[in-house]
């Protein structure tokens, strides 16, 4: 097992998320848990009334936004499911912070 398959491996990941998730703070939710967990990227609200956005950070962390994003998501929101796309492993991370974008 290579250092690219293990836990701390760092990992790109897209997601969009499906619900009442838009006006219930979802976006500041999410940046908020990304940072605490040292992840990078950004999300913004769609205007189809999703959730769209990318992280980066090692697996483990990004797993657990992985389960946040899928079943837990802001105070107020109702998930219906989340989908990932455009899975790949990196040397390093691109993106420095996590941001809100509008």
């Amino acid at each position: 097992m290579g250092a690219q398959d293990g836990p701390s491996a760092i990992v790109s990941a897209e997601f969009e998320v499906f619900g009442q998730v838009q006006g219930v703070y979802f976006t500041k939710y999410c940046r908020d848990l990304c940072v605490q967990l040292g992840i990078g990227g950004w999300v913004k609200n769609s205007k189809t009334g999703t959730i769209v956005g990318k992280m980066q950070g090692e697996r483990s962390k990004v797993e657990q936004m992985v389960e946040w994003l899928s079943r837990t998501g802001s105070p107020g929101s109702k998930i219906d499911h989340c989908d990932f796309g455009n899975w790949e492993y990196l040397a390093r991370q691109d993106f420095r912070g996590f941001s809100i974008r509008f």
